[in-house]
């Protein structure tokens, strides 16, 4: 039996027991669940939950295969951007992956970030814009002229 601690976006802890059998149905249950919700959001466009709720099901998740090493799957929600993509526009490949950056919900996860920066690289200037989900996209021109413009899907290849 291993003690969980978990934190919420606010900075609450709280802490709770679980046996590695308990876990291991868990990370099926939250896996299974959050595949559900990125195909409601992603192909169906009806997501059911908000993006917070949403969050939170992949922090769980990400906690678990944490603290339970063994249980985390390559092909976990975890360890994948986004979701399946729509059939109604032809699959492009990106030329460079459209990579997701991890959520901050306070304004200590901001200066983690930033310490973590300037660490690795020195002082730095930042822009900080909020996130809207759903609207990037990669656009390429030719000789000046939009070409194409392809929305994020999987990170991989959009649409």
């Amino acid at each position: 039996m291993l003690l969980i601690s978990r934190r919420d976006r606010k900075g609450i802890g709280s802490s709770y027991y679980m046996e590695h059998t308990e876990a291991e149905q868990r990370v099926l249950e939250l896996s299974k669940d959050i595949e559900r919700h990125n195909h409601l959001y992603y192909v169906e466009a009806r997501p059911e939950i908000t993006d917070q709720a949403f969050d939170a099901l992949l922090r769980e998740l990400a906690d678990l295969e944490t603290t339970f090493p063994d249980l985390a799957d390559p092909n976990s929600p975890t360890q994948r951007v986004g979701g399946d993509i729509t059939k109604n526009f032809p699959v492009v490949a990106h030329r460079y992956p459209m990579l997701s950056l991890s959520n901050s919900h306070s304004r200590e996860d901001v200066a983690e970030f930033v310490a973590r920066v300037e660490k690795a690289i020195g002082q730095v200037t930042f822009v900080m814009e909020l996130k809207y989900d759903g609207v990037a996209i990669s656009l390429s021109y030719r000789n000046g002229r939009l070409h194409q413009a392809v929305t994020r899907g999987d990170g991989e290849k959009g649409k």
